[in-house]
């Protein structure tokens, strides 16, 4: 999300499972029926941007609750477009759905999910979940966290060896540097992994190359902060096109979005790095035999800065009920079991790679967390852990704003626009820039 992402923020994780999802989340929504309180004998619908968790596990929720739950899977920006649609028109098309941090402003102002505080008591969630309040809106929890998603960089440490590097870049002059040497050794022509395709991945990976320039996208009030040619952001979304057009980063990226260019290119070895990965990804992707061809190679090194290391933003995935949903009950019911300390370890990898949920970031809760750093289980515990406590701080400090998800479609399709060549990256700065005093005033 916006997002890992959001997601966030995730896009086709998998190709098969798409299609399958996007054909069950379709055209057969049909007008909502008064909800029911029914939790057993019933079946849920999760409408998600990741896999199902292992098939053992949800036949397990069903044995213990009698609840069935149709998992569909859908790419996260198609996703936004279906929450938006059935709350429009009063329709039907899942019990449980994805929110994205940077959806909650949104969301919580046209008061389309369910407070979770109405099924959930929060208030004793608080001390575990320390994102929970990047969920809450007025007061009231929309969704639950089902991630601590945030923005780290990766590198192929064996690739980067192999390129003579040794010394890991703490700053982006060293880090640009190390790219140039890693494509005229040859050990990767095209090294550096951005997602351009004209979606949320696009946007998120600007925010945190913004950061790492050490600047912010927009203020308190919600205005630009990088109009200018000597910004953090300006600076930003000059490098990520330039490296674009010097062959730093490859020409099909043009139209590849976070997930597939992490799943595709950074599991495959094609790329050596990622500027703005995701938190988790080395444990639930890249160190995955049935997912990646580089496993062992793939580290988290702080993320490089202006003078010294930057910057991580968050970026987690919250999980709610649609004002919709048939059978919100059964959904908090499911929701409470898949946020429990021991299914967030399951999904992370605590006792197992068939336990694994594909694509899972880090748990939510601390509890969970703690679980997999003493079970040996957290892919580079030390890393994550410090990098999360001392280094990670929200996109927007104030909360996204209300019109957040205008504002990202800006982003993304202006920086499209620029990758393609279509316009200058001066041209797309003052875009956005415009849109964003545009939407802060109102107008």
């Amino acid at each position: 999300m916006n997002s890992l992402t959001k997601r966030t923020r995730l896009a086709a994780i998998i190709a098969g499972t798409l299609i399958v999802g996007l054909g069950a989340t379709g055209c057969s929504a049909s007008k909502t029926a008064a909800p029911s309180n029914k939790t057993k004998g019933v079946t849920i619908t999760v409408a998600w941007n990741n896999p199902a968790p292992p098939q053992a596990a949800l036949d397990e929720f069903q044995k213990e609750t009698g609840i069935t739950v149709k998992w569909t899977v859908t790419d996260f920006d198609s996703l936004q477009t279906k929450i938006s649609t059935a709350a429009t028109s009063k329709t039907y098309f899942a019990d449980v759905t994805d929110v994205d941090w940077s959806r909650v402003g949104q969301l919580g102002k046209l008061g389309w999910f369910y407070p979770m505080d109405d099924y959930i008591d929060t208030s004793t969630l608080k001390s575990d979940m320390p994102q929970l309040n990047s969920f809450t809106y007025k007061g009231k929890a929309i969704a639950i966290p089902f991630d601590s998603s945030f923005i780290v960089t990766t590198v192929n440490k064996t690739m980067f060896q192999k390129a003579g590097i040794t010394a890991m870049p703490t700053t982006i002059d060293e880090y640009e540097k190390d790219l140039k040497t890693l494509q005229s050794t040859g050990v990767s022509k095209t090294p550096l992994n951005v997602p351009f395709a004209a979606a949320e991945g696009l946007s998120t990976y600007w925010y945190q190359t913004t950061a790492a320039f050490g600047g912010t996208v927009l203020d308190g009030k919600g205005k630009p902060q990088f109009g200018s040619k000597d910004s953090a952001g300006y600076k930003a979304a000059a490098f990520l096109v330039d490296s674009l057009k010097a062959g730093l980063v490859p020409a099909g990226s043009i139209n590849t979005t976070d997930s597939q260019g992490q799943q595709t290119l950074m599991a495959k070895g094609s790329v050596a790095t990622t500027l703005a990965d995701y938190s988790g990804n080395v444990g639930s992707l890249y160190d995955v035999p049935a997912s990646s061809s580089v496993t062992g190679q793939i580290e988290y090194i702080p993320t490089p800065g202006i003078s010294g290391t930057g910057p991580n933003l968050g970026n987690p995935d919250g999980i709610g009920i649609p004002k919709e949903a048939k059978y919100p009950k059964a959904a908090a019911r499911f929701i409470k079991w898949v946020t429990s300390t021991q299914q967030q370890a399951d999904f992370a990898g605590a006792n197992g790679p068939e336990k694994v949920e594909p694509g899972y970031f880090t748990p939510s809760r601390l509890s969970a967390i703690d679980e997999l750093n003493s079970a040996g289980k957290l892919a580079q515990a030390d890393t994550l852990i410090k990098l999360l406590k001392d280094d990670t701080r929200p996109v927007f400090p104030q909360g996204a704003p209300e019109w957040y998800p205008q504002f990202s479609r800006t982003v993304n399709t202006e920086l499209h626009a620029a990758a393609v060549g279509s316009i200058t990256v001066d041209a797309a700065v003052k875009a956005i820039a415009q849109q964003a005093t545009t939407l802060s005033n109102g107008s």
